[in-house]
């Protein structure tokens, strides 16, 4: 039997963007696997980290989804903190990877994902495949990610012709947009393509990115399921989750 959402819900896997006129698009672990690459750029930092605080649960697995996945960095960092009972010094925005504050945790771990980055990325085939259907059957695309890294992993993986819209960490601290959970983000790019955002698609592989979608009066929430988990994501507010998002052509 196929694994495939498709099969199991094929009403909601056909209309989920039907009648739609743009695809809101989250990046890493939507159209590009760069959310292992995080998952490991933050491994290793709280790894090292926590390495020098004896008697604090060390970094698991779950972590990233559980307090990282989908956040702005800085959120991440201070989110991951909580969870060990941490409270650390905010520090300046550029603060120095090397310092042990919010913002220089932060930077280091930018510094740790664009070294793994810089070797190259690979955009996901079925996600290039669905884009490729969205834009010929005449819909507009944007891309809403909470990273700083957006434009360098588009162009990275060959991608950023097809956006002329982006929205991603450095945009939302311009604006002063909440980010993922809150749909400040996703509400943005839809204004910038120049479209209400029930006429909107958004796909997500966050729990925190779905329940964006969700906060939103979007048309509807695509959930792609790269190891959230497709009940979690179906709670979180999904409309519909695949595990490509071909699925949906």
């Amino acid at each position: 039997m196929s694994e495939k959402t498709a099969t199991d819900h094929p009403v909601n896997s056909l209309t989920a963007w039907t009648g739609a006129s743009a695809i809101l698009f989250d990046l890493d672990g939507v159209l590009t696997p760069t959310a292992t690459v995080h998952e490991q750029a933050w491994q290793e930092l709280f790894d090292g980290y926590l390495s020098s605080r004896p008697g604090v649960a060390g970094y698991r697995e779950s972590d990233y989804f559980d307090h990282i996945d989908g956040k702005p960095r800085f959120d991440g960092v201070r989110d991951f903190l909580a969870s060990r009972g941490i409270v650390l010094p905010e520090g300046p925005t550029d603060d120095d990877p090397a310092n042990t504050t919010v913002q220089g945790l932060g930077n280091r771990k930018n510094g740790i994902f664009n070294d793994i980055v810089s070797a190259g990325v690979e955009p996901f085939d079925g996600s290039v495949r669905f884009l490729e259907a969205a834009l010929a059957r005449g819909l507009k695309v944007a891309v809403v990610s909470s990273s700083r890294n957006a434009p360098a992993v588009l162009e990275a993986a060959g991608l950023s012709h097809h956006f002329t819209v982006v929205v991603d960490g450095v945009v939302a601290a311009r604006e002063g947009l909440p980010g993922k959970p809150s749909p400040h983000t996703y509400q943005y790019a839809a204004q910038l393509l120049e479209l209400p955002s029930t006429e909107c698609v958004v796909v997500e592989d966050a729990v925190s990115g779905v329940q964006a979608g969700q906060a939103g009066s979007f048309h509807s929430v695509i959930g792609v399921d790269r190891g959230a988990g497709r009940q979690t994501l179906l709670d979180a507010g999904a409309t519909v989750v695949v595990n490509d998002l071909d699925e949906l052509l």
